[in-house]
């Protein structure tokens, strides 16, 4: 029997997003995820799985400035401090509340610029993602990107992903 995980950023939306998952729970759903906690205490969001029986899925580290065309730092060359901020505060999430995997969000590429540097920065925090969460028994993920839904994501198919992982 396949299970699935509501995606609170995506589902339930006519009410407020700490309310989403009693209405998931009421829908029968076991697991949730979402893209940003970072709104919310960890203890507030923990308390709301506790009461509803819920098991977190997933969740992504800081988009960083979307209105400034971010989509996940991780990959933006000098950039670096940032983006290990972000895993960082991800990985503090992830231990508060027992998530056992993130994605890591890469970033976008911005036209013109020199891809094979964003592809070495990426690998570069990706490696320094493994080590932190593995010290602790979590996973990352990394996810592509349609350029329909994101142009100049770092990662725009599978293969580009699967290249780098």
């Amino acid at each position: 029997m396949p299970r699935f995980a509501a995606n609170l950023s995506m589902m339930f939306t006519e009410v407020p997003f700490i309310e989403r998952f009693a209405a998931a729970a009421e829908a029968g759903f076991q697991a949730v995820e979402f893209l940003f906690p970072y709104d919310f205490a960890a203890s507030e969001i923990k308390a709301q799985l506790s009461r509803h029986d819920l098991t977190l899925a997933l969740f992504n580290t800081s988009a960083g400035d979307t209105a400034a065309g971010e989509w996940g730092r991780a990959a933006l060359p000098g950039r670096e401090h940032d983006a290990r901020a972000d895993i960082d505060l991800a990985l503090e999430y992830a231990l508060a509340l027992e998530c056992e995997q993130v994605h890591i969000m890469a970033g976008v590429v911005p036209d013109g610029a020199d891809g094979a540097r964003y592809r070495a920065t990426v690998i570069d925090n990706l490696r320094y993602a493994a080590d932190r969460f593995a010290a602790h028994d979590k996973r990352i993920l990394i996810e592509a990107r349609s350029p329909g839904v994101k142009p100049g994501y770092l990662f725009s198919s599978q293969y580009q992903a699967l290249g780098i992982a």
